[in-house]
Order: C-alpha cells, then structure tokens, then sequence
C-alpha cells in the first residue's frame, strides 16, 4: 500500500504552518518500514490532487478551526469534514475539503484522513508556532506516529532534529538541516 503523509499549511502565518513543520520533523526524525512518503505540502492546494489519486492512504497534517482549546488534536476521516463548516476558515482549509469532496466523486481516490490541531494563532505574520502549539507538537507526532502503527508502518527513531531547529530552518531558508546541524546550502 502506497502511503503519504502531507504537513500542509502556510509557515508565514504563525500556527499555519505547523503542519508543515510536523513533517519536517518526521522526516528528519524518524524511517519508516515499509518506505511512505512524506511531503511538505506547503501551500499546493489543488496540486496535491495527485497524491490523492496515486496513493491508497494520505494522511494530512493541518490545523482544524474548531471551537475548541488551541493544542486539541483531532484525527478526521475525509467524510468527516465534509460535514465541518466550521473547518473552513483558511484558504488551504476550502482547498482540501474541497478536494476531498472531488476525489469522492472519482472511480479511484485514496483514503484520506486529517490529523489536526486547533491553532490559536493563525494571522500574526511570523515564522513561529504560538506556545500552545508548541506545547502540544509532540502530541501531534505522536498521533501520526500511532496512525501509522495502525495501519502496519514502523516508525524508527533515527534523528534529534528538535522543532526549534527545524522553525529557525525556514526562517533562514539558505540554510540546510543535516544530521541536525544546519549548514549553507
């Protein structure tokens, strides 16, 4: 079974982009058996379509705009945000359910699931997670990492990429994460 997990978001907007940090963190961090891909989805949007086609299982990292406490982690089959107004409150938020309810009309689309945060911060312009996002980030990780084992994917540490580190990376874009210690690209 071909896996994705895809950290989507915009690291520009403070807790936006802690889904992309999220699978920076496991790329750096950890190998999986069997091999899945992992992908910083950044803002792509509809371009991510593809993976939805080409792999059996995506799991998206992302925030969730849910009321509730900011550092809540929810795991979200695809049918389950179809129902979520409410989740809707970001533009890479419409992008994905939107897409979701796309593939569904397809004859072949992944199964596709959401592994959400609520954010507090989701405006302030800086690369930076707000400190309940932070607080709450290895609870995200661990969430993944137990999906995963779920569905018969070992995960093995392998890394000490801390997320202060990999939050300073994309402040500073000219350097590059290697073996936890950031050098010039």
């Amino acid at each position: 079974m071909r896996v994705a997990v895809i950290g989507i978001g915009n690291v520009l907007f403070c807790d936006e982009g802690v889904g992309v940090y999220a699978a920076t963190f496991l790329q750096h961090n950890y190998s999986f058996s069997p091999s899945i891909d992992i992908v910083d989805g950044g803002t792509l949007g509809f371009k991510l379509m593809g993976y939805y086609q080409e792999y059996e299982r995506v799991i998206i990292i992302d925030t969730v705009s849910i009321e509730d406490t900011p550092g809540s982690i929810y795991n979200l089959p695809a049918d389950a945000l179809l129902g979520l107004g409410k989740y809707r409150n970001t533009a890479h938020e419409v992008e994905v359910v939107e897409m979701l309810e796309i593939c569904s009309l397809l004859p072949k689309h992944a199964d596709v699931s959401v592994i959400g945060i609520v954010p507090e911060d989701i405006e302030s312009v800086k690369i930076d997670l707000s400190t309940p996002i932070k607080a709450a980030f290895n609870d995200l990780v661990q969430t993944v990492l137990k999906q995963l084992e779920s569905e018969g994917i070992c995960a093995v540490p392998r890394g000490r990429v801390s997320l202060e580190e990999i939050v300073h990376h994309y402040n500073n874009p000219t350097m590059k994460i290697v073996n936890g210690l950031e050098t010039s690209l």
